[in-house]
Order: C-alpha cells, then structure tokens, then sequence
C-alpha cells in the first residue's frame, strides 16, 4: 500500500501555493542552502520509480459496478503479471505541440494535456501525468472534513469538487462519507494561497480551508466548496466562480449574454431552469433585450448542453445566426425555389386529403394545410417546414445546427435521440464532428414555452435531457422531455411530437388524440381488435378508435417508397395494406402498419430488420 499524498506550502515568484507532493513520486521540494549546488540538490530525491499502465490497474481491480476502489499501486513491479498485457514503463513525453482535443486521456477521457503526459506503447494509449502517478489515497484540502480520498474508478459522469465540472468519470478520487469526487488531474493542482481578481473584489481573497456553509457572494449558491474570502468585507467566493467566463452565447437565448454582480432586479427568473434568481448576487444578463429583460443563474448558463465553452469577451460578433438567409426565394406570386430542392414549388391550397402525399420534410401526410409542391417531381413540403430555417440553435444542444436532406446519408434514415424514433425525413445536425448529433424536424419545431393540447400550463424542455421521467401521456419512462414549472406534468417528446389530429382512410372527420379521460366503457382499436386505454386517436361522430401504433405504425416518420440500407442491405417501404396484414418473419406477429420489405422477406419495423439481419449473418 502506498504512502498518502499531500500538500506543503511553497513559495515561487514571490506568491504562496500549496503545492502536492508524494515520499515517492514526487517529492517535497528541497530549500536549497546558500553553499549548496543544483546538483547536490537533485540528488536529494531518490529517483522516481517506473510506472505502470494505468489500464492494467483497471484490469486488476475492475468489478461489475459502475464505481470501484482501485487497489492497485501504480508502480511498476518486475515479479506482476496481468494476462494478456505484458507490463511495459510508460514512455515519458514533453512535446509543446500536443494540443487539447486532439486526444483524451485513456482512463479518465479528458482532452485537456499539458505538455508532458505518459504514452503506453502496447496499448497505445496517452495518458495525463497526474493518472499514472496517482496514489492510492490523498490528503486534499479541499476535503478536510472527512479522512483521505480515496482512487476509484466510475461509470457515468459525476460533478468534480476542485473545478465544478460535470464532466468527471473513469479514474478518479472519491469520499465514501460525504459522495464527494475529484479529478485527478485537479486533485494534483496546487492551490493557491491568495488570488487577486479585481474584476470581482477590490481586495485580495485568502483561502478558507474550514469550507463551512458559506454563501458565495458570486453564484449565491451555498455549498462546501473550496472558498476564498475577505474578511474586511465579509466577501466569499468559491473557487472556480471568479473564473467564470465573461461574455458567452447560450443555446437557450439568441443574443450574446455577459456576466453581472448583481441584477436590478430583485427576483427575476432564469431563462434556462425557469426558477427563480436572487438578484443580490450575479447572474448572465442581456444586453441587447432592453425592456424584455432576459438573466440566466451562473450554474445554468455553463452547463454542458446549454454553453459550447467558448469565452466571447473581446470576440467581434460573427456567424449569427439570426442574419441568414431565408431556406427559400420567392420566384413569383406563390412559387418559391427551395434550398435543398432543384425544381421550383408551387403553392397549393384546399386540396382534398389524399394519404398517398407526405411532407418530405417531417414525413406526416399532407392533410388540410398550405403546402407546396413540385411540378416535375413529386416532392411536397408543408408550408411551416419550407419556412423552417437553415440553420436553428437547438436549446438542448451548445452548437448550431444545419438543415440536411436525408438522401446526403447513405443509409437513407436517421435515428433522432429526442424522440427514439427513426425518420426518412430531413434532419438538423451538428457539423462538428466529435459531437454527432441529430435531430429530426418535428423535434426541432418545438420551441419554448410550447402549447400541449390537453395541458392549461406552458411546457419547458426539460433542463437535463439525461435524466429519465414519468410521461403523463404515454406511461412510460423516457429521457428528453416538456415539463410543466406550475405542476408536476411531464411528456416525452415522443409523445409531444405526434400531431393532435389526423385522417384515417376515408372517414371524412378528423381522428383527435385523447390521453389521461377515464372511461367507464371498454373500447377497441379498429385495426388491432385489442382493448383500447388512455391514449389513443379516436373520432368523436364515427366511434372510429385507434391506438396510435396502429394509426402510425411503428415506423411513423418513414415514408411508403422510400429504401433504407440496415446492416448494408436494402430494404423498401410499403404503406400500410388494408387487405392483408402479413407475418413479420422475426417477431412473427401480423404487421399492423407500414412493412419493410427485401426479395421474400417482410418485417414489421426497423428493430425487426436490424436484429433479423443480425441473426441472419451470424448464423
């Protein structure tokens, strides 16, 4: 077992830090004497020992848990054998070119290095100098309350002490007695002593190592967090709140946003969670709404999925959004040239319900609204999704976002994370490579505070898209959703996005959805002949029911013709027969909707196909 980190006072360029040190892997600094040489000096230390790949004290200490203690020590020992990883010393590197983003670290997944790091030569693998050194244990003091933190290695993203990051998993320290986790790399920061931030406080701050629940004159919050105060002004800050950057673009507000010390107001709500922000403290505010005054909590605005990380103090304005150009130009009186077709599209308006035409756009059939079609080709599009623009700023999402057609992939289809489902339409996707993320149209249209039918109360997309929730409509668990800030009511986009009303073959009313009535009398669904609950479509003059699969099939959102590759094989759509209802060959039920087809074989669904080629091929 190896010996405890911890932390001693040194004093460089005239300032004081608190500086981490090891008996063994790095020593205290040595004050040099008067009559003592550097090379007497450095031969104080012992020599560093070898280190082993930190990927092999994963292997030894791995359990099937998503948090465990590593027991391993991280030195390298001649007489250990891991199978099959032959245990080699890290070579140590110092190259100034190594950038951050380039790599991520191969135990704890940051991008971030400094120029020297550790490389692993059979499994090719970078790693931060702080992971390989890491002990066993350390003495923090940032963590004074409780006994050393201890190394562990997690699942899942969890929130770091030191730099407030949300961010923090694989290796890294951890407090049993309090849930309390640091990342390496921070926890081998030295800290210092006194900071002087005169853009927050006239005075210099000291560092309070006793973290008693203080309230930080900065983010209001109160925690125990490292902090900083000045007594002669009963000032605190936790530390990592005065680095808080200044000017920043958020994907909840289309203007830039700056930070404040404080609000005129005294209570104003935060444009991201909706709650309440205490103006005696600071806060992002907007300088361009004027009366319509728009504040965001600190903690709000820096989140993950609201701020892309990009500090803007200084930065010219550019690339806004709000200056593109309209996605069409208007050719004469009702035709228009779309940007993603060939041909010019005409208006067409009070043309009766044909369930042969789809919007190419959202792949919904073209019921009783304007639409606009093409004359050569049998392209339509509904008049809000010709409208819909090039380029959106998604508020679950920190970059922007273009508009594709989805014949530019070579499936054919895309999968949408926000609502599960997968779409032949066209898609909205983030252009920079690390992040792939798409969102189809239907989920993109949803904008803040967005109008449920059936609901009293404006809904907000909910704050974390990660963390799963009851839907009112469906009943079923889901991520990504709209939430009520006056009641507890929740629905899924899934639910969210299917429209209120529809036609079904030749009825002549409208089919509307109806959720959350409690029926005294027993319904069934008109395709399925299975009993019908809580939510479903239904017309009120023709007792015509459905259950909204059965309406939709399971593969709403992909249009009859189109051809998708799934597992590099070919498969066609089929609308819905009203015939005959063939046997899925997978799932072995009838097909109640759309069916995709390949020579003899029929499915049901595109989760049918996937895992009947997957069974096929591993035959």
């Amino acid at each position: 077992m190896d010996d405890d980190g911890g932390f001693h006072e040194v004093e460089k360029d005239g300032k004081l830090f608190l500086v981490y040190h090891h008996p063994k892997y790095r020593p205290k600094p040595q004050i040099k004497s008067p009559s003592s040489s550097a090379e007497v000096a450095n031969h104080d230390h012992p020599p560093l020992p070898l280190f082993i790949c930190p990927f092999v004290r994963w292997q030894k200490d791995s359990r099937y848990s998503n948090l465990f203690l590593i027991n391993s020590s991280p030195e390298f020992v001649l007489s250990s054998k891991v199978p099959d990883h032959h245990l080699l010393p890290l070579f140590w590197c110092n190259n100034e070119k190594f950038g951050d983003g380039e790599y991520e670290c191969g135990i704890c997944f940051d991008s971030k290095f400094r120029t020297d790091y550790y490389f692993c030569a059979f499994c090719s693998r970078k790693y931060h100098k702080e992971c390989v050194e890491s002990p066993l244990r350390i003495k923090h003091p940032y963590h004074p309350h409780h006994s050393s933190l201890e190394l562990y290695y997690r699942i899942g993203y969890t929130y770091c002490i030191r730099c407030g990051g949300d961010r923090a998993y694989g290796l890294i320290y951890h407090c049993t007695a309090d849930q309390t986790f640091m990342h390496t790399t921070c926890a081998m920061k030295r800290i210092p002593i006194v900071i002087d931030q005169q853009k927050i406080h006239d005075h210099p701050l000291t560092f309070f190592p006793r973290q008693n629940s203080l309230t930080c004159n900065i983010c209001g919050l109160i925690k125990k967090h490292p902090t900083y105060v000045c007594l002669r002004c009963n000032f605190v800050a936790h530390r990592g709140c005065e680095e808080f950057p200044h000017t920043i673009r958020i994907s909840r507000h289309h203007h830039r946003i700056s930070r404040v010390l404080s609000l005129r107001y005294e209570k104003w709500p935060c444009g991201v969670c909706r709650q309440s922000i205490d103006g005696n403290y600071g806060a992002y505010t907007c300088n361009e709404c004027g009366d319509h005054y728009y504040a965001v909590h600190l903690h709000c605005a820096l989140g993950k999925d609201v701020w892309d990380g990009e500090e803007l103090k200084g930065v010219p304005e550019k690339d806004d959004i709000a200056q593109d150009a309209p996605p069409f130009c208007k050719i004469s009186e009702g035709v228009v040239h779309y940007f993603l077709h060939d041909h010019h599209l005409r208006l067409e308006e009070n043309i009766l319900y044909d369930k042969n035409k789809f919007c190419e756009a959202c792949v919904m059939p073209i019921i009783e609204d304007e639409f606009y079609s093409c004359a050569e080709c049998d392209f339509i599009l509904h008049e809000t999704c010709l409208k819909a623009r090039h380029r959106i700023q998604y508020a679950l999402h920190p970059h922007p976002l273009t508009l594709k057609a989805i014949y530019n992939y070579d499936s054919n289809y895309s999968w949408c994370p926000v609502c599960s489902r997968n779409s032949g339409g066209f898609v909205y996707e983030c252009p920079k490579q690390e992040c792939q993320f798409k969102l189809d149209m239907r989920c993109a249209l949803i904008s803040e505070p967005f109008d449920y039918q059936g609901h009293e109360h404006p809904l907000f997309l909910s704050l974390d898209p990660y963390v799963y929730v009851l839907c009112k409509v469906c009943k079923w668990t889901q991520n990504y959703s709209l939430n009520c800030i006056k009641c507890d009511f929740t629905v899924c986009m899934k639910c969210a996005t299917l429209p209120y009303k529809v036609r079904y073959n030749n009825d002549k009313h409208f089919l509307t959805l109806s959720w959350g009535e409690e029926r005294r009398e027993k319904y069934w669904c008109e395709e399925c002949e299975d009993i019908v609950e809580k939510f479903f479509y239904w017309c009120n003059d023709c007792c015509t029911i459905l259950h909204t699969d059965c309406l939709f099939s399971k593969n709403p959102y992909l249009k009859p013709g189109q051809v998708f590759k799934i597992r590099e094989k070919e498969f066609q759509i089929l609308a819905k027969s009203n015939t005959s209802r063939p046997i899925c060959h997978f799932c072995k039920k009838p097909c109640q909707g759309k069916t995709l087809v390949r020579d003899n074989l029929t499915v049901c669904s595109m989760l049918c196909a996937s895992d009947f080629m997957y069974s096929y091929l591993h035959i």
